[in-house]
């Protein structure tokens, strides 16, 4: 594919570093940041690991020529070319991208991804002040009154504490699973996050899915010493890439932040997706 040089407007080879025609750097050389996923499989699974809605629910299709109105998607045509596509309420399709840069064709339709989530985000936290606020105007009727003497024995703070240690000591005598963080085995470094396992390269010194993720599974879940766990590790550190989930709050999130769009913990539990709201988006647009 040809792509047209920002500077003298000549018509290049997509995946030139620079124009040959006037020297200027291309910047669709460097279009994907460093841990992000790079091809439709590493899309998937990214996909996979943030528990988000089934793509009938969020509109997104990775890797399937969806016909019907209203889907963005991303797939492999039989020439070989990777096509990112956004069929419009009217079934009309828009082609954002249809190129061989696999990378390219990934992270648009990754940002644009990104960029739903983030307004999902958005209108979940409207409504759920509104609830707030709404709970918060309530008023406690007689019975309620009447009925809470009888319920402060059980809400007791000791009673509370105690049962929580009980639930806390029961969890970690039957579950023997890794913990977030570094680990190394057979000479690598890996993180394990939500149940997904990362390798490091040395040679990049860059992060991406381990390939043997069912290996370090078995391992990991026996090392009852911590053998194999690491408190320091030497290169580019797992919490300063994109695969990083940090686990803050909804409440704490950062709108205008984009490397900590996905970072909100609860958002990644299926359950908080329920309201998705695929129909809010602008499907008449090009993109």
């Amino acid at each position: 594919m040809k792509v047209k040089c920002e500077y003298c407007g000549k018509l290049i080879d997509e995946n030139l570093t620079s124009c040959p025609n006037c020297g200027a750097s291309m910047p669709t050389a460097n279009r994907v940041s460093s841990g992000q996923p790079k091809t439709i499989e590493e899309l998937q699974q990214w996909y996979k690991d943030h528990n988000l809605p089934p793509e009938n629910i969020t509109r997104f299709f990775i890797g399937k020529d969806i016909k019907e109105p209203k889907a963005f998607g991303i797939y492999k045509n039989s020439s070989g070319d990777f096509v990112v596509y956004k069929n419009k309420s009217n079934g009309e399709r828009a082609v954002r991208y249809q190129g061989t840069d696999e990378g390219y064709a990934v992270n648009e339709l990754y940002q644009r991804l990104k960029a739903e989530i983030a307004d999902q985000k958005a209108n979940q936290s409207s409504k759920a002040g509104s609830k707030r606020r709404k709970k918060s105007k309530d008023k406690m009727t007689l019975l309620d009154w009447l009925l809470l003497p009888l319920l402060l024995p059980f809400i007791s703070p000791v009673l509370f504490a105690i049962f929580f240690l009980l639930i806390v000591f029961i969890i970690a005598a039957f579950d023997h699973s890794p913990s977030k963080g570094y680990y190394n085995y057979d000479g690598n470094d890996y993180y394990y996050q939500g149940s997904s396992w990362y390798a490091y390269d040395p040679d990049t010194d860059d992060w991406t899915y381990a390939s043997n993720s069912s290996e370090l599974d078995s391992i990991i879940n026996d090392d009852t010493d911590d053998d194999y766990s690491l408190s320091y590790h030497e290169g580019t550190q797992f919490e300063d890439t994109n695969w990083y989930d940090s686990g803050s709050s909804d409440d704490s999130y950062d709108w205008d932040s984009d490397s900590s769009w996905d970072s909100g913990s609860s958002w990644d539990s299926g359950s908080s997706w329920d309201s998705w709201d695929s129909g809010g988006s602008d499907w008449d647009s090009d993109w």
